[in-house]
């Protein structure tokens, strides 16, 4: 058996996928002074504008972007794209990704839930160092491919 690292994607839910996209979309116009509609984010980034209301709504509870109604109104990040660790976005749409129910009990019991709960603290511990900065595609790097 070998133990050589693979690379294991994380299975996110679409809602999680999709607050991410728009929060680096958001943070592609950072700084700029103006807000972006939500059919422009919608169509950027090919989320159902229905659905993205929704997910918009629990960014701004949480206090990641913030937003204005009207035909001048749109939504914008509340603070710079470095200040927002991933753990944040995750906390404010899926929080209850970083908890665990496992049981003590049982022969095994204790055991699992220790070596699950280092994992999850090795997970928590990366969200906390990447932030929505390194989400975010620049414009030198739009239709930029990585193989």
């Amino acid at each position: 058996m070998s133990h050589e690292p693979k690379n294991y994607p994380v299975k996110l839910s679409r809602k999680l996928e999709y607050a991410c996209r728009v929060l680096a979309q958001l943070g592609r116009n950072h700084g700029q002074n103006k807000l972006a509609h939500i059919e422009t984010l919608a169509a950027a980034e090919a989320i159902p504008a229905n659905y993205l209301v929704q997910i918009l709504n629990e960014l701004r509870g949480a206090g990641l972007i913030i937003s204005k109604r009207g035909k001048q109104g749109g939504y914008a990040l509340a603070k710079e794209p470095r200040q927002i660790p991933l753990i944040d976005i995750v906390e404010a749409i899926e929080g209850e990704l970083l908890e665990h129910n496992f049981e003590n009990t049982g022969h095994s019991g204790r055991r699992v839930t220790g070596i699950w709960s280092e994992v999850g603290a090795v997970f928590e511990a990366k969200l906390r160092e990447y932030t929505l900065e390194d989400l975010v595609v620049r414009e030198a790097e739009v239709g930029m491919y990585y193989i």
